[in-house]
């Protein structure tokens, strides 16, 4: 079942030039900064592409740990990491993607001759062919 807010417990392991962050409850999500606020804000994006990523493919979100039941080393900070999933399925389902179309040369020269908006146009084109409104 999806949920809208996920908060996960994340270690900070201070390295001399950087900060890794792991994620104890999420094998392979891992990032990195190098200061604190980088790391922060890397933590947060990459909890929110992981989580996604388990959503879009409908595998199993595993529970977070309780903060009191992890234990870190020296050099390292506990924090708990908050992911907003709304925002996050939003901005994915609106995230631009790159395609790559063939045309006759012909018809590129005269469009761009007239500085015709090719992304602009072929979303128009695409919104009307399957009748949806600007």
């Amino acid at each position: 079942m999806m949920k809208d807010r996920y908060i996960y417990p994340a270690v900070l392991k201070y390295e001399e030039n950087q900060i890794l962050v792991s994620y104890p409850n999420l094998e392979g999500c891992f990032t990195f900064g190098d200061t604190e606020e980088e790391a922060l804000y890397n933590a947060k994006e990459a909890l929110e592409g992981y989580l996604y990523l388990l959503e879009r493919d409908k595998e199993e979100i595993p529970p977070p740990s309780r903060v009191c039941d992890l234990s870190i080393g020296q050099q390292e900070a506990l924090v708990l990491v908050d992911a907003w999933m709304p925002l996050v399925r939003d901005q994915e389902a609106n995230r631009s993607v790159k395609k790559t179309l063939t045309i006759p040369k012909w018809l590129n020269d005269l469009a761009e001759m007239n500085r015709i908006n090719f992304s602009h146009t072929l979303q128009s084109a695409l919104k009307k062919q399957l009748g949806l409104g600007e």
